[in-house]
């Protein structure tokens, strides 16, 4: 399949065209609309995306009535368990054994990249939420993918650069083994050298690890001001736990955890992350509509919902508005439809899907809430700035996706 604009009005002018020369009211394949959710169910990533995406998934289904036009929609859900030959094995099982139409979730990067080269032979369609390597949309674009929630790139240019503003010239990185870890990395690098800092050394940890002690000992060795966290889930949790229990802060350094999770702060508690500086795609808290939905999942889950979760939720209703006013799941068709669309929802703001597969939003800079200034035990985030949508995320110009004519 290739796409690209101008493929958009014919896609869904033969669709429309076939479907008044049949006379029915859908053009679904197998007479239903599959879903497949990949993620990680049981480990590093569990608690950001899960259990609970697959919940968000299903909250969507539901409030989308369980079919589209007239034809039920099923859902499938498979544990990847972080490995890259997991996850591509079980989506090639869904494509030759369940005709899968979308494959949703996804989570390590690693696992993305090797499930959209899977999509792209398979003529299939996949809404990516979890991942964070904003290599996924530039040098590993292709047309059968979409990359929703956000990305390194903001994380660096929202993190980072509020971090290196306030004084935090010199950084120790230490890094995820993996692409997600390299590519954060990077982004991080070029934006702390643009801004006029440095980084003074940096060492990569395999992706998951329980002991950094060693690592963190390097980190305070080094005498930056800074120690940039390039890793997530409980590898970042149990980074700062250990930084805690070495006095890292009180010794005058600084960290700055460049992928954190509500859940992250959560299990955290606010004693050890108060004042941490992070870049959030969304929060449940911070209008309205994020908090209506917000608190339905909660009465399901127990849980605030992470921006991940919402994303899932989100992806999902949009994919399914597109095939029910397209009439068809034909992946082709609904990628070219889904990127004419504007997403504003209770998640997104101001965005759309671009050329290369990246939907574009409002992105976040927030600060931990000290526990004197929280109100209660999921009131952890201050809404500092909006990074416009046009502004977080790597302008067009600078993409090395072969979808994109610079």
């Amino acid at each position: 399949m290739t796409f690209n604009k101008k493929t958009l009005a014919s896609s869904i002018a033969l669709a429309a065209a076939t479907l008044m020369a049949s006379g029915v009211q859908a053009q679904m394949s197998d007479d239903e609309v599959r879903i497949g959710y990949l993620a990680d169910m049981s480990g590093t990533y569990r608690d950001l995306a899960g259990p609970g995406g697959l919940e968000a998934l299903m909250m969507a289904v539901e409030d989308f009535g369980g079919e589209v036009n007239g034809v039920p929609i099923d859902v499938f859900s498979a544990d990847d368990r972080n490995s890259a030959d997991v996850g591509a094995n079980t989506v090639r099982g869904w494509f030759d054994e369940e005709n899968v139409d979308l494959v949703a979730g996804m989570v390590a990067s690693s696992v993305s990249i090797a499930v959209t080269k899977l999509l792209e032979e398979n003529d299939g369609l996949g809404i990516i939420s979890g991942s964070a390597a904003s290599s996924i949309t530039n040098e590993h674009c292709t047309p059968n993918h979409i990359h929703w929630v956000y990305d390194t790139y903001p994380l660096a240019n929202g993190t980072a650069k509020a971090v290196v503003e306030q004084g935090g010239k010199t950084w120790f990185m230490l890094t995820a083994d993996y692409a997600f870890g390299h590519a954060l990395e990077g982004d991080v690098t070029k934006v702390v050298e643009e801004n006029g800092g440095e980084i003074v050394d940096t060492i990569r940890h395999p992706f998951p690890t329980n002991d950094f002690s060693s690592y963190i000992l390097q980190a305070q060795g080094s005498g930056a001001d800074i120690i940039g966290l390039a890793n997530a889930g409980s590898d970042t949790v149990n980074a700062i736990t250990t930084a805690s229990q070495f006095g890292v802060v009180q010794g005058g350094q600084q960290l700055a955890g460049l992928l954190i999770f509500l859940n992250d702060v959560h299990a955290m508690g606010l004693e050890d992350t108060q004042g941490l500086l992070l870049t959030t795609g969304w929060y449940w808290d911070m209008d309205d509509q994020a908090r209506e939905w917000s608190e339905r999942y909660y009465e399901r889950t127990e849980r605030m919902p992470t921006m991940v979760q919402a994303g899932i939720y989100s992806s999902t209703m949009h994919y399914l508005e597109t095939v029910a006013e397209a009439g068809t799941d034909d992946p082709e068709t609904i990628r070219a439809a889904m990127a004419e669309r504007p997403v504003e929802d209770f998640f997104a703001r101001n965005g759309y899907i671009r050329e290369d597969g990246r939907m574009v939003h409002d992105m976040y800079l927030a600060q931990v809430k000290s526990p004197e200034e929280s109100t209660g035990e999921w009131d952890l985030y201050d809404i500092q700035a909006t990074i416009p949508a046009e502004e977080a995320y790597r302008p067009l110009s600078e993409s090395q996706c072969d979808l994109v004519n610079n």
